[in-house]
């Protein structure tokens, strides 16, 4: 498991606030059916732990895991 700083946190939060577009990289879930590279969603939140919320444009709502996954911000 990641831990993450609160300086860290505090600048994930600036970069992926909530409405933001993003694009998955990498997830690191073997669950997952809907989503993979190239899927696309909107930001619901950072929580404490780091953990980007995403509401997935294929109905999903899986999270991205700070140190496990990976999106990038779109425009």
């Amino acid at each position: 498991m990641h831990f993450i700083n609160k300086e860290k946190l505090k600048q994930l939060r600036a970069k992926f606030p909530k409405g933001t577009r993003v694009e998955l990289i990498k997830m690191n879930d073997p669950y997952k059916k809907k989503l993979c590279p190239g899927s696309q969603g909107t930001v619901v939140a950072v929580d404490d732990i780091g953990t980007i919320h995403v509401a997935w444009d294929c109905n999903s709502f899986l999270g991205v895991v700070y140190g496990e996954d990976l999106c990038r911000k779109i425009n």
